[in-house]
């Protein structure tokens, strides 16, 4: 085995596993948009069936543009499919810093020459 770190240097990048792990859980939040995206995406689509042409307002940079409701509904699923990705990339970024941070905190634990 190589030689152990020292435990200022394991504690220093313990606290930085967690904090990314708090960063990655907190965009993984953030992406729970995705939940009002769908109610959206599920009232327009009962008015799809019906007028696929209807008007219909969004709000894209704080300017409210006028749309039809075909337009708006495929721009929501196609954002709705990005955050999914964005949700599974996510996740397996907090396992690959989960796994890091336990292998630190054994590599803490251990006593030194074993």
């Amino acid at each position: 085995m190589a030689g152990r770190r020292p435990e200022s240097e394991l504690s220093l990048l313990i606290q930085q596993r967690r904090t990314e792990l708090q960063t990655i859980a907190e965009k993984a939040l953030s992406a729970v948009d995705g939940l009002y995206i769908s109610l959206v995406i599920t009232t327009l689509a009962d008015v799809y069936k019906k007028e696929p042409e209807r008007t219909c307002f969004r709000l894209i940079g704080g300017v409210l543009v006028e749309r039809t409701v075909k337009d708006v509904l495929e721009t929501l699923q196609t954002t709705m499919e990005g955050l999914a990705n964005v949700i599974v990339e996510l996740v397996k970024q907090y396992k690959i810093k989960e796994k890091e941070l336990a292998e630190l905190q054994e590599e803490l634990q251990t006593p030194p020459g074993t």
